[in-house]
């Protein structure tokens, strides 16, 4: 059963799978330049919008150590890039996401 995430795109994803929105990169840079798409970094930081119910370790459930909402860090190249109604989104692993900020 999919439900809505906090973007409003329907996506439940399975065991110790999230779903993240990332944080866009600023056009301008400190300096007034602007930065063209090409030259952007992928972004590392984004929102959680959805998360699995956790993975089974020797029969038992182990619950996800991060929840919907959370701002985290994740490696530049980790997961799939998904568009999910028209919304970019990321799907990784829970071990991809590297720190919860804040």
């Amino acid at each position: 059963m999919a439900s809505k995430s906090a973007t409003g795109a329907k996506v439940s994803p399975l065991a110790d799978r999230v779903v993240i929105k990332a944080m866009e990169e600023s056009e301008q840079m400190r300096g007034g330049l602007y930065i063209p798409d090409t030259a952007k970094e992928k972004p590392q930081q984004g929102e959680i919008i959805a998360v699995g119910p956790g993975k089974y370790e020797d029969g038992k459930l182990v619950p996800m150590g991060v929840k919907v909402g959370d701002k985290v860090l994740y490696g530049k190249y980790s997961g799939t890039e998904v568009t999910i109604e028209g919304e970019q989104l990321l799907i990784l692993r829970e071990s991809d996401v590297l720190a919860v900020i804040g």
